[in-house]
């Protein structure tokens, strides 16, 4: 197979499939995977294509920071859909952590206990949210507050953590990736994210599928150190293959 014919090849599955592995496509035509490579970084050249690690994708993997407050117009359906199926993994006196970012916001909004939970937040909104709620009893972890996210980052909000233990966390990401993990547009963000992950028994991450294959600066986790992701019905159901086969079993809300 020519170069042209490689190249004509890469793009149409590339069409297919929303992204290409270069082990794959080295199998499949033959050569070595420092030509495919060098075939990547040509039509990456050429705007055909990005890079990413291990292949290239028809979309940036990279996410630009976005402010609260343009998130939440962004899939406001599937996030609702989202929190209405987390809402029904809380069982009364649960403590729970709920983490920044719209879709957790919304189960803020959502969440109306007839007994008595107690929440764990960085969130100032999900504190503001469920302040005047009744049977709800509100931490807010303190720190320096992000405008981006009215959230808190920083060291005392992450010492906080490393005395509580609780039952269930329910956190949003901003890229989900099969390589690199859950992440964050935020380092900051990213090293709470992780030390809210090891103050829970239990880890949610709630995400819609604008979400996959994408990356943000700050690696929150590895895939295998999430029990649960809730998403919608658009995922691939290959990435929910891939997920489930690293022991994270996917809920789809309907």
């Amino acid at each position: 197979m020519g170069i042209s014919e490689r190249h004509q090849s890469i793009l149409k599955k590339l069409k297919e499939e929303g992204k290409v592995n270069i082990q794959e496509l080295s199998d499949e035509m033959q050569v070595s995977s420092v030509t495919i490579r060098k075939d990547l970084k040509f039509l990456e050249e050429m705007n055909l294509l990005y890079r990413t690690r291990g292949g290239g994708s028809l979309t940036n993997p990279y996410i630009m920071e976005r402010s609260i407050h343009e998130k939440a117009l962004i899939n406001a359906d599937e996030k609702q859909k989202i929190a209405k199926k987390a809402l029904t993994f809380v069982h009364n006196h649960d403590s729970i952590i709920i983490g920044s970012g719209t879709t957790a916001f919304e189960l803020a909004r959502q969440l109306s206990p007839s007994h008595h939970v107690t929440v764990i937040t960085p969130a100032a909104k999900v504190t503001l949210e469920l302040s005047n709620k009744p049977n709800i009893e509100v931490f807010q972890l303190g720190g320096l507050i992000r405008s981006k996210s009215s959230s808190v980052i920083g060291t005392v909000a992450e010492h906080t953590l490393e005395g509580i233990s609780c039952e269930l966390l329910f956190m949003g990401v901003d890229g989900i990736d099969m390589e690199f993990g859950f992440s964050t547009t935020n380092i900051n963000e990213a090293s709470l994210g992780l030390k809210m992950i090891e103050s829970a028994q239990t880890v949610f991450v709630l995400a819609d599928s604008t979400k996959f294959n994408k990356r943000g600066l700050g690696k929150i986790c590895n895939l295998e150190q999430v029990q649960y992701l809730i998403t919608d019905d658009k995922v691939s159901p290959k990435d929910i293959k891939f997920l489930e086969e690293r022991g994270v079993q996917v809920i789809v809300a309907k």
